[in-house]
């Protein structure tokens, strides 16, 4: 069914089973980001809703306005004196497993014979992985885009599976890790946990997310929002044709954010969090539909090649990640976020910012994601170009 009524239909019912099941099931441990994805996923390759963008233009539509939405949204509540004491442990981890995927690359290409395994194509798809691993979906359109991979529709439709794949499976890991790895993780020196994070995490994150608004509120929201969006888009098109400069436009629209949050008339509006909440689980939710087993099945021994080369990138990123967080002392929830900015970009960060219910990392996370979207084509290129 390629209704695009029938599928908003749907993603809404996933939303709905995922926060009842997160708030009155044992799956509660899992968190209601996670199942969201979980349910999308599994409802998409069951059949229920298309797993292609082609067959489904609302997907396109929820990951171009949706996605930017989410970020201003939970960004008008930021308080900037809590970036501090993350924000430099985030960038430096950031850059330290920007530099893992690219070794990554190289050392799995190497281990799959990339140049006889994949063919002539193994160079360009090596910097796309490179630029979708250290900061998205917005470096691996352009690099497809520069060597032509997007006109060679087997291998496009592989990688773009591979990459939605293992984006979800990962964030679901950079949820679970810090769990799992909290009781025998170095003390922190940095990105300490905040008194708020070690009192009742659930009852802080679910009073943060549950609030009281009027029409007037929402109306205003979306105003403010969708006339961000829009002046975002406009002066980064013009910084580029007029002065040369090319700005992602979600930069823009950071920065836009940040100087509302600190307007007490934007601080007095409820509904910030509520609409960009539901905005992320949107788009996380059109991301986990995007994972079509079947494409990597059709691709045969290529498909599971593209899988095993992507699936050695990501285990060496993290190696290298979490070593160094470990070495250096540095929060493991600081560790997984910015594991997740590389691998996923800055929404999916902020989502496992959320998750993890570190409020005071959500901005951190999105900066440091937007730095991906900054370096991420321009490491790609030099990993195609010089290293491979």
């Amino acid at each position: 069914m390629v209704d695009p009524i029938f599928i908003l239909f749907v993603l809404g019912v996933n939303v709905v089973a995922a926060e009842v099941l997160a708030k009155h099931t044992v799956a509660k441990h899992l968190g209601a980001t996670l199942l969201v994805m979980i349910i999308t996923a599994v409802v998409a390759n069951l059949g229920v809703i298309p797993t292609s963008a082609s067959d489904a233009p609302i997907y396109d539509g929820i990951l171009h306005y949706v996605t930017p939405l989410a970020i201003f949204w939970l960004l008008l509540r930021v308080n900037l004196r809590d970036v501090l004491k993350a924000g430099m442990p985030m960038i430096a981890l950031f850059l330290i497993g920007s530099f893992g995927t690219a070794v990554g690359v190289l050392i799995a290409m190497w281990l799959v014979n990339g140049s006889e395994s994949i063919g002539e194509s193994y160079r360009a798809i090596g910097g796309i992985f490179v630029g979708t691993y250290t900061g998205g979906g917005v470096n691996f359109n352009a690099l497809a885009l520069h060597y032509g991979i997007n006109k060679q529709v087997a291998i496009f439709g592989g990688i773009t599976a591979v990459d939605n794949i293992l984006t979800t499976v990962w964030m679901a890991a950079s949820i679970a890790l810090p769990r799992l790895l909290a009781r025998i993780w170095p003390r922190a020196r940095f990105g300490i946990a905040t008194v708020e994070d070690n009192v009742d995490q659930n009852e802080c994150a679910e009073s943060r997310d549950t609030e009281t608004v009027h029409p007037v509120n929402l109306g205003f929201l979306l105003a403010i929002g969708a006339g961000s969006l829009w002046i975002s888009e406009l002066t980064a098109g013009w910084m580029k044709s007029s002065v040369g400069v090319s700005v992602p436009s979600i930069v823009i629209l950071t920065t836009i954010a940040l100087v509302m949050a600190q307007i007490p008339l934007i601080q007095r509006q409820r509904g910030s969090q509520v609409l960009g909440l539901f905005a992320m689980y949107l788009f996380l939710a059109a991301i986990a539909a995007l994972c079509d087993i079947s494409a990597l099945r059709e691709m045969g021994s290529l498909g599971v090649t593209l899988f095993v080369f992507a699936s050695l990138v990501i285990a060496i990123h993290a190696l290298i990640t979490f070593a160094a967080a470990a070495v250096l002392r540095i929060d493991v929830n600081v560790a997984a976020i910015a594991s997740q900015a590389n691998i996923g970009g800055a929404t999916t960060a902020l989502g496992v910012a959320k998750s993890l219910n570190r409020r005071d990392l959500v901005l951190p996370a999105v900066l440091v994601g937007s730095l991906g979207y900054a370096v991420g084509t321009y490491l790609g290129f030099a990993v195609a170009e010089f290293l491979l």
